[in-house]
């Protein structure tokens, strides 16, 4: 019995994954792209799909009551604390195969060579294919990693979809009850770890030509409405210096956000996504520009304090103008940081496995950020081509693969060793 897989093992593993990667793609309501949405037909036969796959690999599964497919793999004793391994089934329109399905499959492959071994460790592990990841029916996200930790508001049950079925309605219509998501619920001491693999969705590990990298943090994000209010007039008679030029501001502001952000380094990023201007004529002067920002950052502080600084700017810019600026904050979430013993792990198997180890934030939100609510979190990232992710041409290598599931299942190993005490 050996407490390593080999490097041919870890192969077969990887081209197993592969496989079921492209079966898993085949399930979707779309012929000729992929879309696998909360609640559908295609979210229960993929989830059929794995809770077989989780069958062959030596685990009892079950769906819960928010739809997460869940399978364990008992340890040494029975109903001892778990490990979670995992990631979600759920995918965006016309997505790729690997952003979510890749996590859970290369976790069904850790349990399997536990199996294949007769290896039983002082912890249970448990692999779950969450449900919705990706809010792409309802407009809300990670409702199946909300349902495990019990945080799932209540008006979510209402909120409807774009044909106008709830939550609730999409529910009864698979076999599920709204009035028991509370029972998909974990007590916090039947989890110690969440340990998620997922492929990166940028271009960093590729750039630095290495496979896999180890998540500092996830992002945290800021959305914001934003306005120049000026005065609209005709571009023929209003001399350059008189005018109050809502487009015109709102141009020299996002060069400055691109400037400002820049110049305070990496990580940290800002995008102003969508602009319109009105009146919207060719010859009239706008009078009012509505912009989007979007920014980002792995610590909340420095986040807050890029915010302040480009809504700031917003305002001299606007005072020396004459105009008038406002910023409307509708959306927020914190920095989610991973924790430190469980990052460590990662990163001594990534060491191990590939030479080096590499540490870099999440720039996109993962299960992990609701998981960190209750549980310590951390995440394994592989090299994906181009850093091309929510769209076909989303590709991963086999080798890259086999190399995760190597550093995957070592981690798991440390962890469960005892050299994070839970």
């Amino acid at each position: 019995m050996h407490n390593r897989i080999d490097p041919s093992q870890a192969r077969q593993a990887a081209l197993r994954v592969m496989a079921r990667s492209d079966d898993l793609a085949a399930i979707s309501e779309d012929d000729g792209q992929l879309t696998r949405v909360y609640l559908s037909a295609e979210h229960f036969r993929a989830n059929r799909q794995v809770a077989e796959w989780m069958r062959q690999a030596g685990m009892e599964t079950w769906q819960d009551a928010v739809g997460n497919i869940c399978g364990r793999y008992e340890g040494q004793t029975a109903n001892a604390p778990a490990i979670l391994l995992g990631s979600h089934l759920d995918s965006v329109r016309n997505a790729g195969r690997y952003d979510g399905p890749l996590g859970v499959l290369s976790a069904i492959e850790t349990v399997s060579w536990l199996n294949e071994q007769q290896i039983r460790l002082p912890v249970a592990i448990e692999v779950i294919g969450f449900a919705d990841e990706e809010g792409t029916r309802f407009g809300i996200t990670l409702l199946g990693s909300k349902g495990i930790t019990g945080r799932w508001p209540a008006a979510w049950v209402d909120h409807p979809d774009h044909q106008g079925v709830t939550v609730a309605q999409a529910m009864q219509a698979s076999g599920l009850d709204a009035t028991k998501i509370a029972t998909a619920a974990r007590h916090r001491d039947a989890i110690i770890a969440y340990l998620e693999l997922h492929i990166e969705q940028g271009p960093c590990l590729e750039q630095a030509g290495l496979a896999l990298g180890v998540v500092t943090a996830i992002n945290g994000a800021r959305r914001l409405n934003c306005q120049f209010t000026g005065q609209a007039g005709h571009a023929g008679t209003v001399p350059m210096t008189h005018r109050k030029d809502a487009l015109a501001a709102a141009a020299e502001w996002m060069v400055f956000v691109e400037n400002c952000t820049q110049q305070r380094g990496a990580p940290l990023v800002a995008t102003v996504g969508t602009i319109a201007c009105e009146p919207g004529a060719v010859n009239v002067i706008a009078g009012e520009a509505r912009l989007s920002l979007d920014i980002r950052g792995p610590e909340d502080g420095p986040l807050a304090s890029l915010q302040a600084c480009l809504l700031e700017e917003g305002q001299r810019i606007a005072e020396r103008r004459g105009l008038r600026f406002t910023a409307e904050e509708y959306y927020g979430i914190p920095a989610t940081a991973c924790d430190p013993r469980l990052r460590d792990a990662f990163s001594d198997a990534v060491a191990e496995v590939q030479g080096q180890s590499v540490l870099l934030p999440s720039g996109a939100g993962h299960d992990a950020i609701a998981i960190a609510e209750c549980w310590p979190v951390a995440m394994l990232f592989v090299r994906c081509a181009g850093g091309i992710s929510h769209h076909p041409d989303e590709s991963v290598t086999s080798d890259d693969v086999a190399l995760a599931i190597r550093a995957y299942l070592q981690a798991i190993m440390q962890v469960a060793a005892g050299h994070y005490p839970g």
